[in-house]
């Protein structure tokens, strides 16, 4: 059969196979360092975007000071910031963790922001005319019904953040799925770059899944909802 693409560019899927189940040891080795890259990472990215999101919604000096430094941000592709970081912050686990952080910071503190915003306002006015305090307010009425935002806002964050301590890695590093994929990439393996490639896709997948059920848990309103639908 004649080949469009020679093998060693493009291997055959039992190639890609073979040499995950060939590295299976290694593979996984580098992928605990990116997961924990990625976890911490995001832990940290939600909790400041959930803090800013809150801030931002409370106090509108602080959202027309803060907000056009997050959208700006985002305009700086990650590529270009992860060399810095590596120069600031050397080789180890930090500037993976830093360029998770800002890669997950961004859909969550939107997410949240439009979910504070779409709060029914007659609703929180007649919280406040039964006499509920701001915080009782956020908690029982804004926070319950911007859940929904939060979680999607989430599960975008944690495709994100594996991605963005892939590519920190590719720059520098010790351990991680993007140190092995330089290693590979250099001795022309591609069949192990495929197999890496599959391995980061459905570690997303698996962490965007996971959050899925967790979602599912704290909002079982939603479930009763479609039933009634």
């Amino acid at each position: 059969m004649l080949e469009i693409v020679p093998h060693y560019m493009l291997p055959s899927p039992v190639s890609v196979v073979q040499a995950f189940i060939e590295d299976f040891p290694l593979l996984m080795g580098h992928a605990k360092t990116t997961v924990v890259e990625a976890l911490i990472g995001l832990a940290i990215g939600t909790a400041l975007g959930f803090l800013c999101a809150v801030l931002m919604n409370h106090f509108k000096g602080f959202y027309k000071a803060f907000y056009p430094i997050v959208v700006i941000t985002q305009t700086i592709p990650t590529v270009a910031i992860a060399p810095l970081l590596i120069l600031w912050l050397g080789y180890a686990m930090a500037p993976k963790i830093v360029l998770v952080i800002i890669t997950a910071f961004f859909p969550i503190t939107i997410g949240l922001l439009e979910g504070f915003a779409s709060v029914d306002r007659e609703a929180v006015s007649l919280f406040r005319a039964m006499g509920a305090k701001p915080m009782q307010i956020f908690r029982y009425m804004k926070m319950p019904a911007t859940l929904g935002e939060f979680f999607s806002g989430l599960r975008i964050s944690a495709a994100y953040s594996i991605v963005g301590a892939v590519v920190a890695e590719w720059l520098g590093g010790y351990n991680g799925l993007g140190v092995y994929m330089m290693r590979v990439k250099k001795s022309y393996s591609y069949d192990k770059m495929f197999a890496v490639i599959v391995l980061i896709s459905a570690i997303s997948l698996l962490l965007m899944w996971g959050l899925g059920r967790v979602q599912k848990v704290l909002m079982p309103w939603e479930k009763t909802k479609k039933h009634e639908e």
